[in-house]
């Protein structure tokens, strides 16, 4: 990305985590800890007709199993959806109680069943292996569509039909209106696949309890704020006397942000035992358990005029859910198709259907884009096929269908949309990617026998915003430096260091002399507002904490004025400094610090708070691709955007935000998908041997370029940079995968472009090709 900002000068977390100094959660221990291991369902879907936990319990060193008989009596049950609103006909979404341990069902291979509490981890284990479970089989269903039809095998007897929510958007009656009058309509069915996040971080908790108080103090890897307070809900256990300390995180991706049923069942042996407790996933038990992203079906039409301009767009989508509810799983689903399925595009009308079915598989969550990628993959998808249909230049159709860039704040039939400039991004992606002179790259290509394509992927995507206030602290510590609280649970995103800055510049300080503390429980106050997702940090914790610094500033006037004996209105405030128009009196804002603390406090700590507002970042993206059609193997021969991701406060780490985003989306695209056996409900790719991840020379170096436009709906002026590489990815990756697919006579494909399935496309496409001539 262009760097017209100041040097970047490195991230102060650095040192810590590339030396090994990290502390994450499985490097905690405390005194007289105990360990925890987990028996796990084997089948997708049966009934429990016996525990038998006797040898288990006898074993050396095993002090407590608990099972599902426990969780029942301690009525741990999981925070539900967060949905609250009606569906089609006022439809009610279904939510039936999913417990810490199974109480009479299993219902997806990995499901928590029982867990053994030892001195060792290796101890608990060994025990796991003496529980005997006696299981009557029923039958499981894996697809979402087949379970949704008469006749699927049932997961919950008052979910019928496994229909969980039914969910309308836009008017249905308009856009019938306009595909009657079209004069052509372009269809497609295309999916985006169950795909694990795997965090470099394994799942890991601790729990300690304390009986004279009775506070646990939980320790996880977390997005912020909300696994407290999800862990009280669970557990019914006051949210004032559950402490969550969050360390380093070693990736999160959306699936940190909710309680799992291992902890609640974790704090529960801790309070048993009053010893604390801590557990380690392994990775194929993270594979099996943790929350899994997308796995969304769409099928959908768009209606075009004689020219070729969008009249309007249906879909009818079908999202699977797993075998319950994770908090965010069902609302990504409705609500982010919802805001976006005109694309950046003038489209009059839109309807959409969202079916979400409950599956014997493993729950869905948010996964980076959570839904985002899935929308403007199949609206992007959408309009290359409909310039395929009519012949038409994939460029021009965009052209002639962009939002203008004089028409924001622009009303979709949706949403209302802050701001953006899609026709410039189109240009100058264009010229950065020499869109023109690829023709010549192709031929160039063909001679060696290969084939190669271009794509482009023009996206936008909600980001931000939130139903509450979100709050930060500023606090003067007694020997100088700044102490900043905020709900801002940070990744790898460079809080620690951008954060600090920010306050700095507002406030006139070295950022050296201020620290971040994020979701801490030695906060002065229980902040309100949420954690680090949807893209949301700056537009959100940092415009807060510029309010908050702006606040600071006010306070210091008057005590100023006081110190400098003279009137407020003559005292003005300059790079850390107060002083009093026309002369050369000042006192620095440390200064005045220094001089009103006390033990309490001190005069200039401030608590402020913004109203979050969401905003719509967006971008550009353009990619070309080489293909082997002797093996099938896809090679990402470029890779561009430009991105709108508002005011760029530090171009280096939204850059490193991008890279890591695209790797995901390619990652999807190029072959990450988790697969279920459909007869018997097992997990096909539980370890790294079978499940496909990207690797460092997987992709050429991309280059980004951001034209923004600064969001009125924050004092930044920022958007969120988060997810927008995953979003662009998905369909500029496939669309040039096409443009070189459909060279040699492959009509329809969708992701995974693993070789394999590539060459078998191109081979079934020649033989259709002989069969026809």
């Amino acid at each position: 990305m262009s760097s017209d900002h100041e040097v970047f000068t490195g991230r102060r977390e650095d040192m810590r985590l590339v030396t090994g100094q990290g502390a994450y959660t499985a490097d905690k221990v405390l005194d007289g800890q105990l360990h925890a291991a987990f028996l796990r369902a084997d089948q997708p879907h049966a009934r429990i007709v016996s525990i038998d936990v006797e040898a288990a319990l006898a074993a050396p060193g095993v002090h407590l199993v608990l099972t599902g008989k426990d969780a029942l009596q301690a009525n741990l049950i999981a925070p539900g959806p967060l949905v609250s609103f009606p569906g089609v006909d006022g439809m009610k979404i279904k939510a039936p109680n999913r417990y810490a341990l199974s109480t009479d069902r299993v219902r997806f291979v990995g499901e928590p069943v029982a867990v053994v509490i030892a001195d060792s981890a290796d101890t608990a284990a060994d025990a796991v292996e003496l529980i005997a479970v006696e299981y009557e089989d029923l039958p499981a269903i894996i697809d979402p569509e087949a379970a949704l039809e008469d006749g699927a095998p049932q997961l919950f007897d008052d979910v019928p039909g496994n229909l969980v929510f039914l969910h309308g958007f836009g008017d249905k009656a308009t856009a019938d209106e306009a595909f009657a009058k079209a004069a052509h309509v372009a269809t497609l069915t295309v999916e985006s696949q169950r795909v694990a996040a795997n965090p470099l971080e394994l799942k890991s908790f601790m729990a300690a309890y304390d009986a004279e108080t009775d506070v646990f103090d939980v320790y996880s890897a977390s997005q912020g704020t909300g696994l407290g307070d999800g862990l009280a809900r669970f557990t019914g256990h006051p949210p004032e006397k559950v402490r969550h300390h969050m360390g380093d995180v070693g990736g999160s991706f959306g699936i940190r942000g909710a309680p799992y049923p291992e902890y609640a069942a974790i704090m529960l042996a801790a309070k048993k035992l009053c010893r604390p407790v801590r557990w380690t996933a392994s990775r194929t038990e993270s594979f099996l358990a943790d929350y899994h992203g997308r796995a969304v079906r769409f099928a959908g039409e768009l209606a075009l005029g004689e020219t070729g301009e969008f009249l309007a767009i249906r879909m009818n989508v079908v999202c699977d859910l797993g075998a319950y509810h994770s908090p965010a799983g069902a609302l990504i689903n409705v609500l982010n198709p919802m805001l976006t399925g005109t694309g950046c595009y003038r489209i009059p009308a839109v309807y959409g259907l969202n079916r979400l079915a409950f599956t014997n598989t493993s729950p869905i969550a948010a996964y980076r884009g959570a839904g985002r990628p899935d929308i403007n993959y199949f609206v992007e998808r959408l309009v290359d096929q409909a310039a395929t249909d009519l012949g038409m230049d994939r460029i021009e159709i965009r052209r002639k269908n962009l939002i203008p860039d004089d028409a924001y704040p622009y009303k979709t039939p949706t949403t209302v949309y802050d701001s953006g400039s899609y026709v410039a991004m189109l240009e100058e992606a264009l010229t950065m990617s020499d869109w023109k002179g690829f023709e010549a790259r192709r031929k160039e290509a063909e001679k060696r026998g290969n084939l190669r394509g271009i794509g482009m992927g023009i996206f936008v995507e909600p980001s931000g915003g939130g139903h509450m206030p979100e709050e930060t602290e500023i606090r003067f510590e007694a020997d100088g430096t700044l102490t900043l609280y905020t709900l801002s649970g940070s990744a790898g995103q460079g809080h620690e260091t951008v954060l600090p800055r920010l306050v700095a510049r507002e406030l006139g300080i070295d950022e050296n002399l201020i620290n971040l503390r994020a979701n801490s429980v030695h906060a002065p106050h229980k902040l309100k507002g949420a954690g680090t997702m949807g893209s949301r940090t700056m537009a959100s914790h940092g415009a807060s904490l510029t309010i908050t610094s702006r606040e600071v500033v006010k306070k210091g006037l008057t005590l100023a004025a006081e110190a400098l004996e003279a009137s407020e209105t003559d005292i003005e405030f300059d790079h850390g400094h107060y002083k009093v128009a026309g002369t050369n009196m000042s006192i620095s804002l440390l200064e005045l610090a220094a001089r009103h603390g006390t033990p309490e406090g001190n005069a200039l700590d401030t608590l402020g708070s913004i109203q979050p507002e969401r905003n719509f970042p967006g971008g550009v993206h353009v990619a070309e691709v080489e293909i082997d059609p002797n093996t099938g193997e896809t090679r990402v021969t470029s890779y561009i955007g430009v991105d709108d991701a508002g005011h760029v406060v530090n171009h280096t780490l939204l850059e490193g935000q991008m890279h890591g985003g695209l790797a995901q989306g390619a990652g999807q695209v190029f072959g990450e998908h988790i697969v279920y056996d459909r007869d018997s409900g097992q997990m096909l790719t539980a370890t790294f041997m079978d499940y496909f991840m990207p690797r460092a020379d997987f992709m050429p170096t991309p280059r980004f370029f951001d034209l923004p436009t600064p969001s009125p709906t924050n004092v930044l002026g920022v958007k969120g940079g988060g997810e927008a590489g995953t979003t662009g990815a998905l369909p500029t990756l496939m669309n040039a995968i096409l443009d070189a697919l459909r060279q040699a006579g492959v009509k329809d494909f969708d992701m995974p472009a693993t070789p394999y399935r590539v060459w078998e496309a191109l081979k079934v496409a020649r033989e259709g090709a002989r069969q026809a001539s």
